[in-house]
């Protein structure tokens, strides 16, 4: 039988080492060309750090900073967040977490020593050197067909790596109606911009085919905080309940919902500047009681929420909390909320997803929260273990397969 500090260091390594699935990304296969992102100067002109470069210049020109080369913002970025300051901020420590793990020194090498490191790198051998460091099996992408760009590579086809899979984005058709239906008019659906006639059918069919195109592993949707159901006046919740889901039930698909951001607050910082608000928790509620078959992975973006959403995940076991989302990803944040959830749930949830837009973050954030779901995790056996069960070294591994699974598994295999 193993002792109380024995149980936590393997609780520790079980996390370390396991390779595992990441629930979201904004990734892309790289046979998507430009929107597959990676290397330095994408790591240092993410939108973490031009939010963040704004507040260290606040003399500098919004407007002008966006007409300079993504070279030349990389380089503004690296001197005033890294040089001129500490990179205290968890985006910048992150940065600095990728550098040193793929073997560079960011003091020694400096920003152009970096640069010629990445210049020797292909896309393809790239993801390999991620993956390997950051010990993932696979990543599912967010993927919206109603993007020009992306939509061109689906129709054409592709090899695809089977490492990259699909999640089917809804924002850009359902959100903001009647903008979708255009857009959906445009592709050959049968819509309206009232909802009526054959509108509803129309969707679903849409829904189904890039389903299909895309196997994809779920449907999802990014919501403001003053998202509400039930809603008889709003389009969106019609389009919800009438389209997506039974489209959710016929393929056996979970519809991920992700509460809580309000986009564009300030404009000018464009992607950078989006924020958060506390939301309802009683709309999952709601909508977990109307539809008990169908499974739903949410995550808030608001730290208040975090709590009420662990409250209704033990009442509605097809709640699935997943993740610590955007501004809620960081290092004391994600203790507190992997904590809670231990402590309201046991295993019932996934505690973290990456959300990386730019390949190379794969690293850092896997690399940092590991650590930090380690640590908890070892905690919390060793609470148990003072209480009278110590856990077998296979009992614990077992559990941090059901928290971090090495690939997707189907709503409700869990």
């Amino acid at each position: 039988m193993k002792s109380k500090s024995d149980v936590a260091q393997i609780a520790r390594e079980a996390l370390a080492q396991m390779p595992l699935m990441d629930l979201h990304t904004h990734l892309f296969d790289p046979a998507f060309g430009e929107l597959s992102l990676w290397g330095i100067d994408e790591l240092l002109t993410y939108h973490y750090l031009v939010a963040e470069v704004f507040r260290a210049r606040p003399d500098l020109d919004v407007e002008s900073f966006w007409k300079l080369t993504k070279t030349v913002q990389a380089d503004l970025i690296w001197d005033e967040l890294f040089i001129k300051r500490s990179p205290l901020s968890e985006a910048c420590r992150g940065v600095v977490t990728v550098i040193q793990r793929l073997g560079l020194d960011p003091r020694r090498d400096g920003l152009a020593g970096i640069r010629r490191y990445f210049a020797g790198q292909t896309a393809r051998g790239y993801i390999d050197t991620v993956f390997g460091l950051a010990n993932i099996s696979e990543v599912i992408m967010t993927n919206d067909p109603l993007h020009d760009g992306e939509r061109a590579v689906w129709q054409k086809g592709f090899d695809r790596d089977p490492r990259f899979r699909a999640a089917l984005r809804l924002d850009s058709a359902l959100m903001n109606w009647p903008e979708g239906a255009e857009r959906l008019a445009g592709l050959g659906y049968e819509v309206r911009a009232d909802l009526s006639g054959p509108t509803l059918a129309g969707v679903r069919r849409y829904l189904t085919d890039w389903v299909q195109k895309m196997d994809a592993c779920y449907m999802a949707i990014s919501l403001p905080p003053t998202f509400r159901h039930p809603d008889s006046t709003s389009p969106l919740i019609q389009l919800l309940t009438k389209a997506v889901i039974p489209v959710a039930r016929e393929c056996g698909l979970p519809v991920a919902l992700m509460i809580g951001v309000r986009k564009l607050v300030n404009p000018a910082l464009r992607l950078a500047g989006d924020s958060v608000g506390p939301a309802d928790v009683s709309a999952v509620e709601s909508l977990a009681l109307e539809f008990p078959d169908v499974r739903f992975l949410v995550t808030f973006l608001s730290r208040e929420n975090t709590h009420a959403l662990c409250v209704a995940a033990r009442k509605f076991r097809n709640l699935l909390p997943f993740g610590c989302w955007w501004f809620l990803n960081n290092p004391s944040l994600i203790r507190e909320m992997t904590a809670m959830r231990l402590e309201l749930l046991g295993l019932g949830f996934t505690p973290q997803h990456s959300d990386c837009r730019v390949l190379d973050q794969l690293v850092y954030k896997w690399d940092h929260s590991r650590r930090l779901i380690g640590e908890v995790l070892g905690d919390k056996y060793t609470d148990l273990a003072r209480s009278g069960w110590v856990a077998e070294p296979g009992e614990i591994l077992r559990d941090a397969a059901r928290l971090l699974p090495p690939a997707w598994q189907k709503a409700g295999s869990r």
